[in-house]
C-alpha cells in the first residue's frame, strides 16, 4: 500500500492556472495505472487524466486542451498541470495510485 499526498490546490479566476503535484510515500512503476480525479459537491467523482498500464494518457473531454498530466518516477511524484481555468473546474482532486487514493487538494475558480 502507497501513501498518496496532494498538494498545490487553491483559489485562482477563471482563466487562472495552477500546478497540482501527488507525492507517494513508496516507489510508483509506470506498469501501474495511476492517474487524477474529481468530485464537485452533489457529484460523482469523475476522471480527470490517467496513465493507463499500457502507458497511454486518457483525459476527460472537459479538459483536453487545458490539463496535462506528467509524472516523474525518480521522484514517485506525478502532477496535473491545469491551465485556462473554468468555474466548472472547482472540485475536490484525488490522485490515485493502483487502488489507493489520496486525501484530496481543493480546487475552486471564482471570481
Amino acid at each position: 500500500q502507497v501513501r498518496l499526498v496532494e498538494s498545490g490546490g487553491g483559489l485562482v479566476q477563471p482563466g487562472g492556472s495552477l500546478r497540482l503535484s501527488c507525492a507517494a510515500s513508496g516507489r510508483i512503476f509506470s506498469s501501474y495505472t495511476m492517474g487524477w480525479y474529481r468530485q464537485a459537491p452533489e457529484k460523482q467523482r469523475e476522471l480527470v487524466a490517467v496513465f493507463t498500464t499500457g502507458g497511454y494518457l486518457n483525459y476527460a473531454d472537459s479538459v483536453k486542451g487545458r490539463f496535462t498530466i506528467s509524472r516523474n518516477l525518480a521522484k514517485n511524484t506525478m502532477y496535473l498541470q491545469m491551465n485556462n481555468l473554468k468555474p466548472e473546474d472547482t472540485a475536490v482532486y484525488y490522485c490515485k495510485y493502483r487502488t489507493d487514493w489520496g486525501q484530496g487538494t481543493q480546487v475552486t475558480v471564482s471570481s
